[in-house]
């Protein structure tokens, strides 16, 4: 056994073999391909954080009365390494996952996972899984840290007991298909989240209740759907699992502002970042449907993009509701979408300068 720093190591006995492991990274998808070690630490009120290890990756075994099962207590964040140009691998902007993970457990009445636990969970993970992130410009290792109570016990209150893990998928691509851009539907029939809820906790039933939408998005022949915000059904707040970005003819950017009912995207936030790196002029406020519809009709928004870490930047083509569709620009990524694209990727990867400290070499 040998440690990470918090983490002690117990490697697989039966791990993947390099052969096999060269094959399933040949196509590897997203979300499908789970790599042979995960990382685990439990909580218990009076013993505080314990248990620290790197081990096989292997089902966690529970009670059927544990409270997560029950009352939902449950939390997760998402983030990515990459292989670097001299080799080894690169965590992006990991603290400020560290710090969301700890503002979704307060707002879910969880305890917090201190900063340098979480980020000895991931560096571990990616130091012991490191061969694991396939090659390409699409490929990296994600990263899905989660929290849930396992405490067995019937009763609303929160959880006395939690357990705490790190999973690792080898992924490329998010979005599959030869379509130049998403299509999005608007629905009017659900929200995802209203002022003093969840929404701006990154919690599975934010996620949960988005799945109705998202099928009737599919049904209607769209990739992704868009949520308006719960008291008037006018503003668009974002997808099911996106931030959204606008982008109009004289080179201003906007976005919905947070405001508690918002994700607050790593993503999205680096990309407002560079865009005010390169003198654009960045604008959070709200945006309409009926403006967005507008706009696009007579040319004034010339692009619209999602973002996320799964499929970083995805230019919007086209937008479909009850009331009617739209387009917007050339149905394809506009220019300004495809300069950020490359220039949050290139410091991603190591191709670029990294003026703001994001990447943290890990192995």
């Amino acid at each position: 056994m040998n440690f990470a720093g918090s983490f002690a190591v117990e490697p697989s006995s039966s791990p993947v073999s390099a052969e096999e492991r060269g094959r399933m990274l040949e196509d590897p998808g997203f979300g499908r391909v789970f790599t042979d070690h995960m990382a685990t630490l439990r909580y218990s009120e009076g013993q505080g954080w314990h248990g620290a290890a790197i081990t096989a990756r292997r089902p966690i075994a529970m009670q059927t009365t544990s409270s997560v099962l029950h009352y939902a207590q449950e939390i997760f964040e998402g983030l990515k390494a990459y292989r670097r140009p001299g080799g080894g691998a690169a965590l992006f902007r990991p603290r400020d996952n560290a710090r969301r993970l700890q503002s979704s457990a307060r707002r879910m009445a969880m305890p917090e996972l201190p900063e340098e636990l979480f980020l000895d969970s991931v560096r571990a993970l990616v130091r012991t899984e490191r061969d694991w992130i396939p090659d390409g410009p699409e490929g990296a290792l994600y990263l899905r840290p989660f929290m849930f109570a396992s405490e067995s016990f019937l009763g609303v209150r929160p959880a006395g007991e939690y357990l705490y893990a790190v999973v690792a998928s080898a992924v490329g691509a998010y979005f599959k298909g030869d379509a130049p851009a998403v299509t999005l539907w608007v629905t009017r029939d659900y929200v995802r989240a209203a002022p003093g809820g969840t929404g701006a906790a990154k919690c599975g039933g934010n996620y949960a209740a988005s799945l109705v939408a998202q099928a009737e998005a599919i049904r209607n022949g769209c990739d992704q759907v868009v949520f308006l915000d719960a008291i008037e059904r006018r503003w668009v707040e974002e997808l099911g699992g996106m931030n959204i970005f606008f982008v109009f003819d004289d080179g201003t950017i906007l976005t919905p502002p947070l405001g508690g009912t918002i994700l607050p995207g790593i993503t999205r936030d680096s990309l407002l970042q560079l865009a005010r790196d390169r003198g654009l002029n960045v604008v959070e406020e709200p945006y309409s449907i009926d403006q967005w519809r507008a706009d696009a009709q007579s040319g004034r928004l010339s692009e619209a993009f999602a973002c996320g870490t799964a499929a970083v930047v995805t230019p919007i083509g086209a937008v479909k509701s009850a009331d009617g569709g739209f387009t917007i620009g050339g149905q394809a990524a506009g220019p300004l979408t495809s300069r950020l694209r490359t220039a949050l990727v290139e410091i991603q990867r190591g191709d670029a300068p990294d003026p703001h400290g994001w990447i943290e070499q890990v192995c």
